[in-house]
């Protein structure tokens, strides 16, 4: 059986091989266009016989029918991801992430392979119904601020699998991502808990946008590629959106106090207005916590979002850091 990973050298994209590798006896094929994920992610993984890297931008619907066609399974990571990014360069973010799924999940209907499509709760908007539930309503902003084209990218993705099942039968499954974090994730496009830690074992000053009141529910990259997996692995699941995290959200002002209390960093706090920032034409939503009874039902469990057991994986993988500041 032969497994495909789009994306599969990046954040979760390369945990998620390792998951399979170990839970499994099956092949993989891990694509990737490297334009964010790094090569190094998988490094440890192309001595394996079962592994096979490429690189492929899931753009090209020629190559990823080639690659989809020996799948058996297709898990659907590959996306223009991270605030700064979808605000910088709004075109690659939308070509990428409605070209992009189309294209595996046009290639997957041909034979029926199973897909996960990876979304966001990005797609809540700027909803105040917290914790969210998969049938809530979608509260979105303007046209003009680049964030909700990202927003409703991973909405047209998800319509687009749906249709998907319900026309042609395919089996697949939506996980919405709530704030994945973990080691080899990195700040460069404005991830908070890798800019914050970075900062703060450099003895930066630790940038709050905004009054740092506002929450996120935070989850291991273990705890999701496991639940990614499991769903896959589970019939019922086929069909369904499902939110991928944790019922633990925590302000930004109180992760940026944990990270100084882990790292024993003397950096100060420094908010920063969102404007400042991002420009004029931002929003930010207040709180993003997932209603998690969906995926309890599903597969039986839901992560814990331990901030503790997170923090200190992140600080452990950055030992040079960690050396220059002490």
């Amino acid at each position: 059986m032969e497994v495909l990973v789009t994306g599969g050298s990046g954040f979760i994209g390369s945990h998620l091989a390792e998951h399979v590798l170990a839970e499994t006896e099956h092949d993989l094929h891990l694509v990737d266009d490297f334009s964010t994920g790094d090569r190094g992610n998988v490094a440890g993984l192309t001595d394996e016989a079962r592994v096979t890297v490429d690189e492929l931008d899931v753009r090209n619907a020629a190559a990823v029918r080639e690659a989809v066609a020996d799948a058996d399974v297709v898990y659907h990571l590959a996306a223009a991801v991270g605030v700064e990014l979808v605000v910088d360069e709004p075109l690659r973010s939308l070509r990428t992430n409605v070209q992009g799924t189309e294209n595996v999940l046009d290639a997957a209907a041909e034979d029926g392979t199973p897909v996960f499509v990876a979304s966001s709760s990005e797609v809540y908007g700027k909803s105040t119904a917290v914790p969210f539930g998969e049938d809530d309503d979608r509260v979105l902003g303007p046209t003009t601020v680049p964030r909700w084209g990202y927003a409703n990218a991973k909405a047209m993705d998800e319509f687009y699998a749906l249709a998907h099942h319900a026309e042609n039968d395919l089996p697949v499954v939506v996980g919405r991502f709530f704030n994945t974090v973990g080691p080899r994730q990195i700040g460069d496009y404005g991830m908070v808990v890798p800019t914050f830690v970075e900062q703060a074992l450099a003895g930066d000053p630790i940038t709050v946008y905004g009054d740092g009141t506002q929450t996120r529910s935070f989850t291991h990259v273990a705890d999701t590629v496991r639940v990614v997996h499991d769903l896959m692995t589970t019939p019922d699941a086929m069909g369904k959106v499902v939110n991928v995290g944790s019922a633990n959200p925590v302000s930004i002002n109180e992760l940026a106090e944990r990270v100084l209390d882990v790292t024993d960093s003397d950096s100060r706090i420094e908010h920063v207005p969102f404007e400042t920032a991002f420009g004029d034409d931002f929003e930010e939503p207040r709180d993003r916590e997932p209603d998690v009874s969906r995926l309890r039902e599903t597969i039986g469990w839901a992560p814990d979002g331990d901030l503790d057991r997170i923090l200190a994986d992140v600080v452990a993988e950055r030992p040079e850091e960690t050396e220059v500041s002490a």
